[in-house]
């Protein structure tokens, strides 16, 4: 078979600290470099292609997707539902984008879902479940990985943190899904432990909670550290500084700083959410809410097994979504879609 050209279209990368962004450049960087004798990629070029593949839901996109003659792909990256607590809009505005969210899946003739939970939600919608594929995230080792002591605590250097110190790091938009104020609220409990996170308001004044979180982000605890948005390149270093990723977000699809943390053998800690269930093994710890968490953050901080344990469970998590096994699910659904619109 010749080399399947795919054209990309997204706008993923324009904010930096979207894990949408950065589930979009490790797929684009698999694609070239591991898939250099498959596949040849296009980005936000017209339709005359094999496969014209949509990651984010500009009109622009919708209108590409409607008009190609070629196979489609719109990858599903959140749900109607998942936007709540993400953007405040009027309401009117908010229901007709919620609707044009889902006109845009069904336009495309095969959906790729980052976690199996959300085929039922999507089939709810009035989605064909048999356009939709589940192929999860993964992150390259080649830009998340454990890095040596001493670089551990030269780093530690530069963001004025002691060596010994206990570090939380929360990361994703500023915004009342994620949990940034429970992020805080754990933190105020819990003040010899010193707590960062890293992400900014993406969404600008629309993000939901916008005016009450900006307040708390100039004026945090002494613990509680905004770094605002983080280019994705600094992002290993924050990882490796940390002892713990904390997500206490609300609603989720499959973050991508959690694979980015196992990748550096970075225990986590999640919200007790059934759609963690299936993709993370039950290889991490979770609480329902913020006395779970800071009980669990205390334990961890003193007890090195428990510590020793969720390392080798963010290893185990790393280990399965490897770029290898991923690879292998988007040759074999690319290939596929070719195969069919050949008979």
């Amino acid at each position: 078979m010749n080399k399947i050209k795919i054209n990309m279209l997204s706008m993923a990368d324009s904010v930096d600290g979207q894990g949408v962004g950065s589930a979009y450049l490790e797929l684009i960087k698999l694609l070239k470099e591991d898939g250099k004798d498959d596949f040849e990629i296009y980005i936000n070029k017209g339709i005359k292609y094999d496969i014209i593949h949509a990651h984010t839901i500009e009109p622009r996109n919708f209108l590409k997707l409607k008009m190609s003659k070629s196979p489609t792909v719109a990858y599903v990256h959140f749900l109607p539902d998942t936007l709540d607590g993400s953007i405040k809009l009027p309401k009117p505005i908010f229901k007709i984008f919620k609707k044009y969210v889902i006109l845009f899946y069904k336009s495309a003739d095969h959906l790729v879902v980052v976690n199996p939970i959300f085929k039922k939600d999507l089939v709810k919608a009035g989605l064909d479940e048999n356009k939709i594929t589940y192929i999860p995230n993964f992150v390259s080792k080649d830009k998340f990985y454990k890095k040596k002591n001493d670089e551990i605590i030269n780093l530690r250097k530069k963001y004025n943190i002691n060596k010994n110190d206990f570090v939380v790091l929360g990361a994703g938009q500023v915004q009342n899904r994620k949990g940034v104020i429970d992020f805080v609220k754990v933190a105020e409990k819990l003040p010899d432990i010193t707590f960062i996170w890293a992400g900014g308001f993406s969404f600008g004044a629309i993000t939901d909670g916008h005016n009450e979180l900006k307040k708390i982000m100039d004026n945090p605890p002494k613990n509680v550290r905004f770094l605002g948005i983080v280019p994705r390149d600094d992002m290993n270093d924050l990882f490796n500084i940390s002892d713990l990723l904390f997500v206490p977000s609300y609603n989720e699809l499959f973050p991508m700083t959690i694979l980015e943390a196992c990748s550096t053998d970075t225990p986590i800690l999640l919200r007790n959410l059934e759609l963690y269930e299936d993709i993370l093994f039950k290889k991490y710890l979770n609480g329902s809410n913020n006395d779970d968490f800071i009980k669990l953050i205390d334990n961890l901080r003193n007890d090195k097994k428990l510590y020793n344990d969720q390392v080798e469970n963010a290893k185990y998590i790393s280990n399965f979504y490897s770029k290898d096994n991923v690879y292998k699910m988007w040759k074999n659904f690319y290939t596929s879609i070719i195969k069919k619109n050949m008979n």
